[in-house]
């Protein structure tokens, strides 16, 4: 019996000519953004008071941009991270060029920009990855880079 372990990548099998697309993607729901919004503390009326929200720029309640940012790193670990991450290192140029709305469906992509064997932890290598968030309608709501330490192919794994 074959057995498949669904896994992320390996550092040897990041590529840095590929752009990894996410799928499926997620549709924010306005029970997204209170629950999260109210679990972090962010008391922004304009993710949670829709009245405000309406006399506001965008007339509706925009969705919490760290639950956008959230939700667009997590969808990237099954493919890319999941049992392999050792830890993430950071995040930068985190970019919001448009709000998300409930209803709103996030999908991701990523592209590896950097990679590189670790110097001080053997068998494990640091990898760059930009994220971009798009809607439904193909416009760019967030974008993240992300650098992680990973594990490399164990030995004996071809």
């Amino acid at each position: 019996m074959t057995v498949i372990v669904q896994r992320g990548l390996y550092y040897e099998e990041f590529d840095l000519d590929a752009t990894y697309l996410h799928r499926p993607g997620r549709t924010a729901t306005e029970a997204d953004n209170v629950l999260f919004t109210t679990l972090t503390m962010n008391t922004q009326a304009l993710h949670l008071d829709a009245a405000y929200a309406a006399t506001q720029e965008f007339g509706r309640p925009l969705m919490n941009s760290m639950w956008t940012l959230s939700t667009m790193v997590g969808s990237s670990v099954a493919q890319l991270t999941q049992g392999t991450l050792v830890a993430q290192l950071g995040l930068g140029d985190i970019r919001f060029p448009r709000p998300l709305f409930a209803g709103d469906t996030l999908y991701t992509e990523s592209v590896v920009t950097d990679k590189r064997l670790s110097s001080s932890r053997p068998g494990q290598g640091i990898c760059t990855i930009a994220h971009t968030g798009r809607n439904q309608e193909d416009e760019v709501v967030a974008t993240a880079t992300r650098t992680v330490l990973v594990q490399c192919r164990p030995e004996g794994e071809g």
